[in-house]
């Protein structure tokens, strides 16, 4: 049985944080082990609720210092030992069916170095929802019903074009993954630039179409706010036109085109001006058209 590490980067609502690491303790597939790593989240309870748990498969540890989002996403891949990893999210839920179907996908396609398994997104109260945002990500996914494999410019355009990907529930080669690493410079697109790195390196994600993971989609989380205030925009063109210039040294056109343009970018940022309108926040309204034109 392949043994996978499941990553639980940590910072956030307590509740469902307990209901995220117990949807990896029922998994069907056993040979798993659960690595939380608390950035310091002031509340004593989780290391209380974690010290209770005694299957020794689970671990608890607490950064001495808030390391951020990528900082401690990049801490985790250190840890990782087992040949699969999984950087999941604190709030999201695995179904029970999660890791099997992973690692199914992996021994059908043992050169690949990433699985996007199914996913549903659903609310801060659990229940099943899709934003707009989440339309489009539906749309643009590469479409079958039995399991694809796209990889290098195909993967990179594809991507760029829109990102699909729900980057705490895919599944990561480990050796790939520890190899090519988070980039340090980014706060919110540092999933998307880590498969980018992997397309650029000859690597390749799987698509199974079998449900499998449940997305959290808050509209306070961070990225949302850094969205709607702008920031998220002024780090995503630069990290596109950072892309353009790469993709063009390669010779991969398409990618190149698909980076300049980056399209759902710019609607994502066209939409938040109505929101920003209504809500009366009109002060964010500047940046957000300028990414719109940009």
């Amino acid at each position: 049985m392949t043994a996978v590490d499941v990553m639980f980067p940590y910072y956030g609502d307590v509740e469902l944080m307990k209901q995220a690491a117990r949807s990896v303790m029922g998994q069907q597939h056993q040979d798993w082990r659960l690595v939380v790593i608390d950035d310091g989240y002031p509340d004593p309870e989780p290391a209380r609720w974690f010290a209770e748990i005694t299957d020794p498969r689970v671990s608890y540890q607490r950064n001495e210092k808030n390391l951020g989002a990528n900082g401690n996403y990049r801490k985790a891949v250190e840890l990782v030992e087992a040949p699969i990893a999984v950087i999941m999210g604190a709030d999201d839920i695995m179904l029970p069916n999660y890791l099997t179907a992973v690692v199914a996908s992996f021994e059908a396609f043992p050169r690949a170095s990433a699985v996007q398994p199914g996913v549903q997104v659903i609310d801060e109260l659990s229940r099943a929802t899709t934003p707009l945002a989440d339309r489009v990500k539906k749309a643009a996914l590469p479409r079958g019903a039995q399991r694809r494999q796209l990889g290098g410019e195909d993967l990179a355009t594809s991507l760029l074009r829109a990102g699909w990907h729900y980057f705490p529930s895919i599944a990561w080669k480990s050796e790939m993954l520890k190899r090519i690493g988070f980039r340090s410079n980014f706060d919110v697109v540092q999933d998307l630039a880590l498969l980018l790195d992997i397309a650029a390196a000859d690597g390749s994600m799987v698509l199974t179409p079998e449900l499998a993971f449940l997305y959290r989609r808050h509209s306070g989380s961070d990225s949302s706010v850094r969205a709607l205030d702008g920031r998220r925009f002024d780090e995503e063109r630069r990290f596109f036109e950072g892309e353009a210039a790469r993709f063009d040294q390669l010779g991969w056109n398409r990618a190149a085109r698909a980076a300049k343009l980056h399209l759902t970018s710019r609607l994502n940022a066209a939409a938040l001006i109505a929101q920003s309108t209504a809500s009366g926040k009109f002060g964010y309204i500047p940046k957000l058209a300028k990414h719109v034109i940009g």
